[in-house]
């Protein structure tokens, strides 16, 4: 079993409304010691969810919304951050409403995923939403969200879509598919 670095010093050196960046000092098993800088969520942050949402044909609704990172439109799933009190589903829920203006009558958490763990500490859960209805809610995006649906059983051709590119919606996608394939549903 691999031993954990002892952590010699953690200061804060960048704050943002919505990251820290962390330095950290540390010390591993054989001596070495060496600085890391990790991105750190909001200090009261409850986490975050993506939501694969499924029509009862098994295409998966996508949103389309601009990116600052990437200075484009992109199409990804419904996500976003959990309020304080609300677990994974009912949050899932809710921006499902907000986003694709849909809700569910079925909701199930599949897992959690790192983002990028060698320098974030950030984690999204995935949650499976089935049983969609025509909801929306108000929510705090600044222009009204493109809404499609694509087949679940064709990610690679969603791959070819050039406004499509996010790793972690791709990985949901692909975890859902399969978790289906392995339950006979597919």
């Amino acid at each position: 079993m691999r031993i954990k670095p002892e952590i010699l010093a953690c200061e804060e050196v960048a704050r943002t409304n919505i990251f820290r960046v962390e330095q950290l000092q540390l010390r591993f098993s054989n001596g070495q010691e060496r600085t890391y800088e990790r991105l750190r969520g909001k200090a009261d942050g409850h986490g975050a969810v993506m939501v694969v949402a499924l029509t009862t044909d098994l295409q998966a609704v996508l949103i389309e919304e601009y990116c600052a990172g990437s200075a484009r439109h992109e199409w990804s799933l419904p996500k976003g951050l959990i309020d304080a009190g609300e677990t994974p589903e009912q949050a899932a829920n809710r921006e499902l409403q907000e986003e694709a203006g849909f809700a569910a009558r079925s909701l199930e958490h599949v897992c959690e995923l790192s983002l990028s763990p060698g320098y974030m500490s950030q984690r999204i859960n995935v949650v499976l939403a089935r049983e969609l209805y025509p909801s929306r809610l108000p929510g705090d995006e600044p222009e009204p969200m493109g809404v499609r649906t694509h087949d679940l059983n064709d990610l690679l051709g969603l791959l070819r879509d050039p406004d499509f590119s996010e790793g972690r919606a791709l990985a949901a996608l692909y975890i859902v598919r399969d978790l289906l394939a392995e339950r006979g549903e597919l």
